[in-house]
C-alpha cells in the first residue's frame, strides 16, 4: 500500500535528500561523504534511511561499481526539481531585496578561455552572491550543450544559424597567420594566402571555430585547405608552430606573450586578420534567471570597456 504524502512527507528529511543528491551525482558513498563533510557510515545511514521509508532500495552494487535503481532515477528526478525550486526561490527572495544570488552556469568554447576572466572580475565584486562555474569545451560539445538547454550561457563566437537563439556580440576576436621565428615565409616581402596554405599548415580539429573561420575565408577566395596535423586545442597548435612543425591561424589573445617575445611572428596577408565576433549565446525560449540577466546586462553596458581593454592587452 503506497504511503500517503502526509506520512511520506512525516518520513523523509531534506538532508536524507541531500545526502541521497550526493551519492547519486559521485556515483560514490565515499566521495558523497567527502563532499559534505560526512563519514562514509553517516552517508550510508542516510540513504538507508531514505530507503526504508520508501521501502525501495536506492542504489545497488554490481561487483565494486554502484548503481541507481529504476526507484532511484525516479527519486533523482524529484530532487532535482526540488532543488531547482528552492534554487529559484533563493534568487526571487534575492531580489526582493535588490540583491542577485545564485548559480551562473557558463560555458566557453576554448578559444574564448583567454576572455572569460576578464570579464568576470568586476561581474563578481558587483554581485558576491552569485556562484559562477566555467567550463571550457570545443565547439562541437558547445553546440550540443546549447542544444540541451544544459547551461545558462555560452560564450562562443560563429554563433550558428536557423536556430531560436538570442546573442550578444561583445568584442572582435581577430585570427592571425603566424610562424616560428625564424620561419622562411618572413624572409619574403609579401606572403600571399596560398603560399601561406601551402607551408605545413596546422589547424584546429574539424568543427572548431577557428578552423570553420579559416574554411569560410577559403572558400570566399577558392583556396584549398591541406592542412598536415590536426590538434585538439589551440595551445597544441601554438606550441606546434613554435617547434617548427609549421604554420597556423590562430586567436592573437591566444599567442599575445609569444608576438611581444618574438617567437612567433604574425605574417601581413591580404585578408587577414580574419575577424569574428566573440558572442553571449543562450536560447530564446530560456526563461532568465536574475543572475543571467545580470550578466547579460553588465557585458552589454561595457562593451566599450572591453574593446579598450583588449586593445591595450593587444599593444603591450
Amino acid at each position: 500500500m503506497p504511503l500517503s504524502i502526509q506520512k511520506l512527507a512525516n518520513r523523509l528529511t531534506f538532508r536524507q535528500l541531500q545526502v541521497f543528491k550526493a551519492v547519486y551525482d559521485m556515483k560514490s558513498y565515499s566521495k558523497a561523504g567527502d563532499l559534505l563533510g560526512l563519514t562514509q557510515p553517516a552517508v550510508s545511514s542516510q540513504v538507508r534511511h531514505l530507503e526504508q521509508a520508501l521501502n525501495m532500495p536506492m542504489f545497488e552494487y554490481i561487483g565494486r561499481k554502484l548503481y541507481c535503481t529504476a526507484a532511484g532515477e525516479e527519486m533523482a528526478a524529484c530532487v532535482r526539481s526540488v532543488f531547482g525550486e528552492l534554487a529559484d526561490m533563493q534568487n526571487r527572495l534575492a531580489a526582493l531585496e535588490g540583491r542577485v544570488a545564485g548559480d551562473l552556469r557558463l560555458v566557453a568554447v576554448s578559444t574564448a578561455q583567454y576572455v572569460v576572466p576578464y570579464l568576470l572580475g568586476e561581474f563578481l565584486e558587483q554581485n558576491p552572491q552569485v556562484n559562477i562555474s566555467v567550463s571550457v569545451v570545443n565547439r562541437a560539445t558547445a553546440l550540443e550543450r546549447l542544444k540541451e538547454n544544459s547551461d545558462d550561457l555560452i560564450i562562443m563566437g560563429m554563433v550558428p544559424q536557423g536556430r531560436p537563439l538570442t546573442s550578444l556580440p561583445f568584442l572582435d576576436n581577430e585570427l592571425i597567420p603566424v610562424a616560428a621565428a625564424g620561419h622562411p615565409l618572413l624572409e619574403q616581402e609579401s606572403v600571399s594566402a596560398e603560399a601561406f596554405l601551402h607551408s605545413r599548415l596546422l589547424t584546429r580539429e574539424p568543427g572548431s571555430g577557428s578552423r570553420l573561420a579559416l574554411e569560410v575565408y577559403c572558400q570566399q577566395h577558392q583556396l584549398r585547405i591541406d592542412p598536415i596535423m590536426e590538434l585538439g586545442s589551440n595551445d597544441a597548435v601554438k606550441h606546434a608552430v613554435l617547434a617548427g612543425l609549421g604554420v597556423a591561424v590562430v586567436p592573437k589573445l591566444s599567442v599575445l606573450s609569444e608576438l611581444a617575445l618574438g617567437s612567433l611572428r604574425a605574417l601581413d596577408i591580404s585578408g587577414f586578420p580574419l575577424r569574428r565576433s566573440w558572442c553571449v549565446v543562450y536560447p530564446q525560449g530560456r526563461h532568465p534567471t536574475p543572475a543571467m540577466k545580470a550578466f547579460v546586462n553588465y557585458v552589454q553596458q561595457n562593451i566599450a570597456r572591453f574593446e579598450r581593454l583588449f586593445k591595450g592587452l593587444a599593444a603591450n
